[in-house]
């Protein structure tokens, strides 16, 4: 078990963690939403016109999930490298 944060910076560290460790879980559910939608759009399960309808609806959710995780990533690592803190966990390509 982890020890207890005593102070705000072991705090938003922990908070920070816990984030950076449910990113890919939830970018996972993002895909498999889109590529379940894609499915149910493509194969026209029980070949009606509503599994279609909810099919693209699904695909729109998946892609701007995807979008706003994405998003979210850039943005947090390009503050992260401008305030001169290092790399975030993406692996960055050799200069020169």
């Amino acid at each position: 078990m982890p020890p207890t944060p005593t102070n705000f910076s072991q705090l938003a560290g922990t908070f920070t963690n816990l984030i950076h460790a449910a990113l890919p879980v939830i970018f996972g559910l993002a895909v498999l939403v889109f590529v379940w939608g894609l499915v149910k759009f493509i194969f026209r399960i029980g070949g009606d016109e509503k599994a279609v309808a909810e099919g693209k609806k699904l695909m729109i959710w998946g892609l701007i999930a995807l979008f706003v995780l994405m998003s979210y990533m850039a943005i947090i690592a390009f503050v992260h490298s401008d305030i001169g803190l290092g790399p975030f966990g993406f692996p960055r390509l050799p200069e020169g």
